[in-house]
């Protein structure tokens, strides 16, 4: 493709005037360019993307895209645009063929269940008869391929080129995560979206956005890049989710409990074996059954359901859908045992997320709820001390130990979360920064009758210290320990 095509309709400042350079690839990465590639010097938070521009011609790239003039020993085309992001964004939907034109997209934000409602939904779309591709925290998948995802939504290249395989592959309807920082970084900018989905807004990512107003209007960015303009699907009982509303120019199916929703749980049972619900909607009633526990995935049934109407998918199918998800990875994951207990594991990582979880499982109506957690480090510092509030109300025991600890020290991590538990003038916990340790001692301290809640890490496989990444999982940490027990 050519230079030209591939900027078309994007402000140039200078440069790029002809455009004849022939253009193989995009990259925003030096080390990924090869012959014939535009290279997109972007600023990073500890690197300026100018500081690689030679090694990505050194390595055959044919024109650079960045926000900066082209610097006197620059020897490939040069185009300045005024945002180098949102330009790589148009330029990769550009080369890649807007493919998100060709094919229903679905986008999700919120601070909680995005992952669950894209899971649920994918659910839906095949009982529909579709073909779902999925773009989300835990992976990215299509019928027949999957691999684990380096980040919840992908830089724009990585996107659209995701975007053209689906569609190349027969994929029908593509259900999205997206992530304030990915709408903050224009990452979707050349993305179309039929419906856009607005789950929740809790305090999260306050390291990054400068306040809770900054971050609900990152969110709220998903909903003016609604260039098809079909549907917003927005939580009707969350404050920040009446905001958005009140703010929305296109049409907006609302969902919740209050009878104000247009999609409305009007009854609800929830057990252990998971929820049954009557839901109202324009034009009649669905009784929604669902393995998945606990008032927060009522929410995420809700926003499901009321996204597949959006979509014009029949009842029957959303129905079929929901009952056919069994369970999550890393979402209120209960590991099954011999020895009597209620073992979860959860990606509860906010103070919010674990104050719903613990919730849930008293709903259950334990002998005693005993809880693994910690805090990721160069993260939201202000949580930490909410999170030990939490725990120490709703908690009958907790291990405190290391999640993330990154460049921080896990006992300085802890220590934060340790002065909730003094707020609360409670002492009901313990300390050991080995993850391994604490969940060994959380399940050798627990007895039958119990709930042993693992937090925090979820999904992942792995736990980033200052110096170092190490495979680490949660519910195989659990299952060794188990097996370990049973051998004695």
């Amino acid at each position: 493709m050519k230079l030209k095509d591939v900027l078309q309709g994007i402000p140039v400042l200078a440069g790029g005037a002809a455009g004849n350079e022939e253009i193989v690839g995009i990259a925003y990465n030096s080390k990924s360019v090869k012959p014939g590639f535009l290279f997109a010097a972007l600023r990073g938070a500890a690197q300026n993307g100018m500081d690689f521009v030679a090694e990505a011609e050194g390595n055959g790239a044919a024109a650079i895209l960045s926000a900066w003039p082209k610097p006197p020993a620059s020897g490939a085309a040069w185009v300045q645009v005024a945002d180098a992001r949102e330009a790589l964004a148009l330029a990769a939907a550009n080369f890649y063929g807007h493919p998100s034109d060709r094919m229903k997209v679905v986008g999700v934000t919120g601070t909680k269940g995005k992952t669950t409602t894209t899971y649920l939904l994918e659910e839906i779309l095949r009982a529909a008869g579709s073909a779902p591709g999925v773009i989300g925290t835990i992976e990215y998948r299509r019928p027949g391929w999957k691999i684990p995802a380096p980040r919840t939504t992908p830089e724009a290249p990585d996107l659209q080129a995701l975007l053209k395989d689906m569609l190349d592959a027969g994929v029908s309807h593509c259900v999205m995560e997206v992530s304030s920082h990915a709408l903050e970084q224009k990452r979707v900018w050349g993305v179309s979206y039929d419906v856009a989905v607005f789950t929740n807004l809790t305090g999260e990512h306050l390291d990054y956005h400068p306040s809770m107003e900054g971050y609900f209007e990152a969110k709220r960015k998903l909903f003016t890049l609604n260039h098809k303009r079909s549907a917003a699907v927005v939580n009707m009982d969350d404050p920040w989710g009446q905001k958005l509303v009140a703010e929305l120019p296109m049409k907006t199916v609302t969902f919740g409990l209050e009878p104000a929703a247009i999609v409305r749980a009007v009854k609800h049972a929830m057990s252990e074996d998971g929820i049954d619900a009557q839901v109202s909607y324009p034009g009649g009633t669905m009784r929604i059954q669902s393995a998945l526990v606990g008032r927060h995935n009522l929410y995420n049934l809700l926003a499901a359901a009321a996204a597949a109407l959006a979509l014009n998918i029949a009842p029957a199918d959303i129905v079929r859908g929901v009952a056919g998800l069994k369970g999550v990875p890393g979402r209120f994951e209960r590991l099954p045992n011999s020895r009597g207990l209620q073992i979860v594991v959860d990606y509860a990582h906010t103070d919010s997320a674990l104050e719903h979880i613990l919730m849930t499982a008293r709903e259950f109506k334990p002998r005693r709820v005993i809880l693994v957690f910690g805090a990721g480090g160069d993260r939201d510092r202000d949580k930490r001390e909410r999170m030990g509030r939490v725990a120490a109300r709703l908690a009958d025991w907790s291990i405190l130990t290391s999640d993330n600890p990154r460049s921080e020290e896990p006992l300085a991590i802890i220590a934060a979360i340790e002065a909730g538990f003094i707020k609360e003038a409670v002492k009901t916990y313990e300390v050991e920064p080995d993850r391994k340790k604490a969940i060994v001692r959380a399940l050798a301290t627990a007895n039958k009758g119990d709930i042993v809640l693992v937090a925090g890490k979820g999904h992942e496989d792995y736990q980033i210290f200052k110096d170092k990444t190490i495979h680490f999982n949660d519910v195989e940490a659990i299952e060794e320990t188990l097996r370990a027990m049973e051998a004695v």
